[in-house]
């Protein structure tokens, strides 16, 4: 169980079953109008990323999807369209529909396409923000492939050398299979922090980390205020910023709509679309070799990474994924930590819904102390 203090008032961050939350946020879901199977790819999505430690694409964002659904913003119901297709390459229209949604159904019209072609793509254009990309990433190794993903999001990002935002923080992520009981997965954004860290930051009043952002005049900021109204720096200086104008190459130019400044902020302008664009990219392992192989190679690779000779204090070396695949695994067994404010923002929508609020937090005993 965690405590936290804001002006004066402990607040308890309590866990909860993984299992009613991803019901409870289905239920809410449906109330918007939102349809069933649709429903229960965002509840899915959104605590995929909270089981595996990446709150700030948790259940935290649930509250913003559903008032921009309210206000129209976003299509609840809205079809996933072929624009074109020419053998393996598809180009679709996500009809301003939830991102998480679209995304999926996109990763689905891949699979049949990548057996029998070996690889397959797809541009998505018109979409939202579409949660953690490593949700999709994983999904494919499950079905054995692998998948290169990414998205352009809302300006939030300064090209090296400028203080003014023009990429979103643009991640990349790509997940491969192994046979060590978790997939490896790479899943990062080119900004040197998610800005998800920030919007947190500022919800719970809190100061961030010297190196994160830049206030509006380019000046380093730990106020997450500021930082909200400037830009976060690219990861590694000229090497993000490089690989956040890939991504907008790939997710925004390529798909033909939004690039920088014409992706809208799903926070900052309540009555502009967002107009969001992906890419994703589908192999299939088997028509590069046999999959059993390439598991067994990937293993080998992990065990000698894994003897490498540590640096002092270091207990083990880790491979990326590893970690986020045990928290996920304790957070399984002993529920997910949601802040106060997302519970009374479910509350909220529960009652504004009349639908029963039936979370119950976990018995302390099961949860962790820190």
């Amino acid at each position: 169980m965690k405590k936290r203090q804001v002006k004066g008032r402990h607040l308890i961050t309590n866990r909860y079953s993984p299992a009613q939350l991803e019901e409870l946020v289905a239920t809410i879901s449906l109330g918007v109008g939102v349809p069933t199977k649709d429903a229960a790819i965002l509840a899915e999505s959104l605590v995929f990323a909270d089981l595996h430690g990446t709150a700030t694409h948790g259940v935290s964002r649930l509250n913003v999807y559903l008032e921009r659904i309210e206000k129209g913003l976003i299509a609840a119901a809205a079809p996933l369209n072929i624009r074109h297709q020419t053998a393996a390459v598809l180009t679709l229209d996500a009809s301003n529909g939830l991102g998480q949604v679209q995304a999926r159904k996109a990763l689905e019209l891949l699979y049949p396409l990548s057996r029998a072609h070996g690889v397959a793509a797809c541009t998505i254009c018109n979409s939202q923000h579409f949660g953690a990309v490593s949700y999709y990433c994983n999904l494919a190794v499950s079905q054995g492939f692998i998948l290169l993903a990414m998205t352009n999001c809302e300006p939030t990002m300064s090209p090296e050398g400028g203080c003014q935002p023009f990429f979103g923080t643009n991640p990349i992520a790509a997940s491969f299979p192994t046979g060590k009981g978790f997939p490896i997965k790479i899943d990062l954004a080119t900004s040197k922090v998610a800005r998800g860290n920030i919007i947190a930051a500022k919800k719970q009043r809190a100061e961030i980390p010297l190196g994160w952002a830049l206030d509006p005049e380019g000046e380093p900021t730990t106020s997450a205020e500021r930082a909200l109204l400037g830009s976060v720096l690219t990861m590694a200086g000229n090497k993000g910023y490089a690989l956040a104008l890939m991504v907008e190459l790939f997710s925004g130019v390529l798909s033909g709509l939004g690039v920088g400044p014409e992706v809208g902020s799903m926070y900052t302008e309540p009555s502009r679309r967002q107009n969001v664009g992906h890419f994703f990219c589908l192999l299939n392992i088997d028509a590069f070799c046999d999959r059993s192989e390439f598991i067994r190679r990937v293993d080998e690779m992990i065990d000698g990474i894994k003897s490498c000779k540590k640096r002092p204090r270091v207990k083990e070396i880790f491979v990326p994924g590893e970690r986020s695949a045990g928290t996920a695994q304790i957070n399984r067994q002993q529920g997910i930590a949601v802040l106060p404010e997302t519970i009374l923002e479910i509350q909220q929508w529960c009652s504004l819904l009349s639908i029963p609020f039936n979370l119950q937090p976990l018995p302390h005993d099961l949860c962790l102390t820190s």
